[in-house]
């Protein structure tokens, strides 16, 4: 292993823990960036996996230049309903629409990650999953609300399918890393290449 610095240029608490359950040492700070901008400009040329590598893109090269010779992670997820993008709810009123969106439906994660070094853009990915909801009665979906707890108000989706979560659903096509949020087996893989972990 090179031994230069590893940095996750994301908050989010799952992508954090798929790093160390994996066993890598890594710093975490998390990109300042305007992520509904970069998604708003693009939303209406691009296809939502697209937009997803971009913020991913954007997060590594953002951290990257103010740490030189990093070895910096960025990453992004995207939740689409055919033509529409949803945000996270940020409260019990947004997660209840949310659900109602959802409920019956089928609905894509696209989840990419980017790494990069300085100015340099080495590698991305973009992973997609289909997850299909069950059709939810108001009941139902209070009754999930109040189980949940205020945790999934900063959950695109307003559900972690890791914990009560799974309950809503009633099929689930893809990774389960890039449903958490990040497409792991991919970016170990680059990061042995880059001789950043053990093989």
């Amino acid at each position: 292993m090179s031994g230069r610095l590893l940095i996750l240029a994301s908050g989010s608490a799952a992508r954090r823990q798929m790093l160390l359950n994996a066993g890598l040492a890594f710093d975490v700070v998390p990109a300042d960036i305007d992520e509904d901008s970069v998604r708003d400009v693009m939303i209406a040329s691009a296809p939502h996996p697209q937009i997803a590598v971009v913020l991913a893109e954007t997060k590594a090269l953002s951290v990257a230049a103010a740490h030189p010779g990093a070895i910096v992670i960025g990453s992004d997820q995207i939740l689409s309903t055919g033509d529409d993008i949803l945000s996270k709810p940020g409260s019990r009123e947004g997660a209840r629409e949310t659900l109602r969106t959802l409920s019956g439906r089928t609905h894509w994660l696209h989840a990419a990650v980017a790494v990069a070094v300085g100015d340099d853009l080495r590698w991305r990915t973009v992973e997609s999953a289909a997850l299909t909801m069950r059709d939810l009665s108001d009941a139902d979906i209070e009754r999930y609300l109040d189980a949940a707890g205020s945790g999934i108000f900063g959950c695109v989706g307003a559900y972690q399918i890791e914990g009560a979560g799974v309950q809503l659903f009633e099929r689930v096509a893809g990774d389960h890393f890039t449903i958490m949020g990040m497409p792991l087996l991919p970016l170990l893989g680059q990061l042995r290449r880059m001789d950043e972990v053990a093989a």
